[in-house]
């Protein structure tokens, strides 16, 4: 079975097995994220609704892709800059295309769990430092006033 997905704003043809580079997605290695956005579904000819399909896959690494440089120029003026980026990306192994979701759900509420309790403790700690750091600052200075020009006498001609 095979599936046309959409993720990162691309769009990809996947089954089960292929190995696929995307967009950068949230997990870390051996981690397992469904594909939701499933645009088209079928088994060789025949088309099947693609509201129901789900894809999931397991995350392989977390890269960054080949360089892409950047060079401007402006002709006879002296002007070139040289820079360049690389975009990061998952590589991702597609484990299965179909209808069931019962392993994907598991994963999700344990991470999510772990972040509700961090969530919970970390800004109780984080606004404490933000309030005694205002009460500690003094005020701010005012900047000397500025003195008057001194008047221009006439010249006699």
């Amino acid at each position: 079975m095979f599936a046309v997905v959409r993720t990162g704003g691309k769009q990809y043809r996947v089954a089960a097995g292929d190995k696929i580079a995307v967009e950068k997605l949230a997990g870390e290695a051996g981690d397992t994220v469904t594909l939701g956005d499933v645009l088209l579904a079928g088994e060789g000819d025949t088309l099947s609704d693609a509201g129901k399909v789900t894809v999931s896959a397991e995350i392989i690494a977390q890269a960054k892709s080949e360089k892409v440089v950047v060079f401007k120029k402006r002709r006879r003026h002296n002007y070139r800059r040289k820079s360049g980026h690389r975009q990061q990306m998952t590589l991702l192994r597609i484990t299965d295309v179909g209808t069931g979701t019962a392993k994907k759900a598991a994963p999700k509420k344990e991470a999510a769990k772990k972040d509700d309790a961090a969530e919970k403790k970390a800004p109780a700690k984080k606004a404490a430092p933000k309030k005694e750091a205002a009460a500690k600052k003094a005020p701010a200075k005012k900047a000397a006033p500025k003195k008057a020009a001194a008047k221009k006498t006439e010249d006699k001609k």
